[in-house]
């Protein structure tokens, strides 16, 4: 195979298809999600028997248990995944939204409306509910979309893809609106990354790796998304069965995702009081701890963290723990530290609160509550194409608008500029 001729034959399907998608009214693309979502719901069995032989691979390759949940797809995830395509389809059309209007002195009527960026690549890994989620937030922002998921998801990718694309085709969608690179050669990401004349933005989701090499060597305009080395801050006025519920909640409802708490910080007038019954609490779950000196005084028979325990995102269900001084003790660590992804603070002291959320410079920042919450689904976004890290064009969790840009539409009677 040709991979160069495959992956440009694609890119130009989907360029073409933007061009129709871009004018296609609210209701084509609300029915084709709806159908879409019934398409995942009745076709459940042959996605999950795909997903086992993903499942079965990852196991064989010795995957760790973050990587095979992140895999792992159930009757709940699908149906998840289903609501999720209607949750969109039931959301405002950002596509033709004025955001702007007025009149210059040469009597020009100016309008500043929403419009689709064009052609999305997606570049993702292990995660195949990201099949559906990009689709669905594409079509709905008038965006073509080239899916381009990691080797190791390929079974559930493809059925997936195989299920939905049908289901938008015989919707009224044009051909070519979704494209999904069934060809799992490395090469073919490197290619991606250079077709300037096709693809508009890519979007990469996944680990460091993968984001470093996109956003280094990408031609193609980059969102960068997702690594998120997150922190949560128990200052020493937290309430503190508040803050052991967060702190559970963060580490260990779903680890292995990039808002999930990697540290730990306890100002060390609450440590004595704080540390010892969580310590023992996140044990019995499963978590292993990593702590400073000060707080192996606190948690006995863990392991001494390192400084490169204080730099990693673990997606697994290890914590670092670090005692702090003051506030800006914490504050100063996180901003050494961070992914600029989501940060907390629990405490009553509200001035702390606002020094917190003012001076910690992240796309999203908490008072008394999990960062587990930055989410697109979370936030009332129906979905999200991933949470962006950087300050341009878009920050945190993407919705439908951080998929669109904006085009002026003037209006004139005969003007001309002197």
């Amino acid at each position: 195979m040709d991979i160069n001729n495959y992956i440009v034959t694609k890119a130009k399907n989907a360029k073409l298809a933007a061009r129709t998608l871009s004018t296609c009214t609210t209701n084509t693309k609300n029915k084709a999600l709806l159908n879409m979502a019934a398409a995942l719901m009745s076709n459940a069995q042959s996605i999950l028997d795909a997903n086992k032989k993903d499942i079965k691979n990852a196991i064989n390759e010795g995957k760790n248990k973050a990587f095979i949940d992140r895999l792992s797809l159930n009757n709940d995830r699908l149906e998840s995944m289903s609501n999720g395509l209607k949750d969109v389809a039931s959301l405002p059309d950002p596509i033709g939204e004025g955001i702007r209007s007025w009149k210059t002195e040469d009597e020009l009527k100016i309008n500043k409306i929403r419009v689709p960026l064009g052609t999305i690549g997606i570049i993702y890994e292990a995660r195949p509910n990201v099949t559906v989620d990009a689709a669905a937030l594409c079509i709905k922002s008038g965006n073509s979309v080239i899916l381009r998921g990691g080797s190791e998801a390929i079974n559930s990718n493809l059925e997936i893809y195989n299920t939905i694309y049908k289901a938008a085709i015989s919707s009224g969608l044009p051909e070519g609106c979704i494209e999904f690179v069934d060809n799992t050669d490395r090469e073919i990401v490197n290619l991606l990354m250079k077709l300037n004349d096709y693809v508009d933005v890519l979007i990469p989701r996944g680990g460091a790796g993968l984001i470093k090499n996109v956003v280094n060597n990408s031609t193609v305009p980059v969102i960068e998304t997702g690594v998120g080395n997150c922190h949560v801050y128990v200052d020493s006025d937290a309430d503190t069965k508040m803050a052991e519920d967060i702190v559970i909640n963060a580490k260990t409802q779903r680890p292995a995702v990039c808002n999930a708490m990697e540290t730990l910080l306890v100002h060390k007038d609450i440590a004595e009081k704080f540390l010892p019954h969580l310590g023992e609490t996140l044990k019995g779950l499963g978590v292993e701890i990593r702590g400073c000196n000060e707080t192996q005084k606190f948690i006995p028979n863990i392991i001494q963290a390192t400084e490169e325990d204080y730099e990693i995102e673990f997606l697994d269900l290890i914590l670092a723990v670090k005692i702090v001084d003051s506030l800006d003790d914490a504050m100063n660590h996180i901003y050494k530290y961070s992914s600029k992804h989501s940060e907390a603070i629990i405490t009553n002291n509200y001035l702390n609160s606002q020094r917190f959320l003012n001076e910690v410079d992240a796309a999203a920042v908490y008072v008394n509550a999990s960062t587990r919450f930055t989410d697109g689904g979370q936030f009332g976004f129906g979905a999200e194409i991933g949470i962006s890290t950087q300050k341009l064009h878009a920050r945190g969790p993407m919705g439908l608008n951080e998929l669109t840009t904006t085009k002026y539409v003037v209006y004139g009677n005969g003007q001309v500029r002197k």
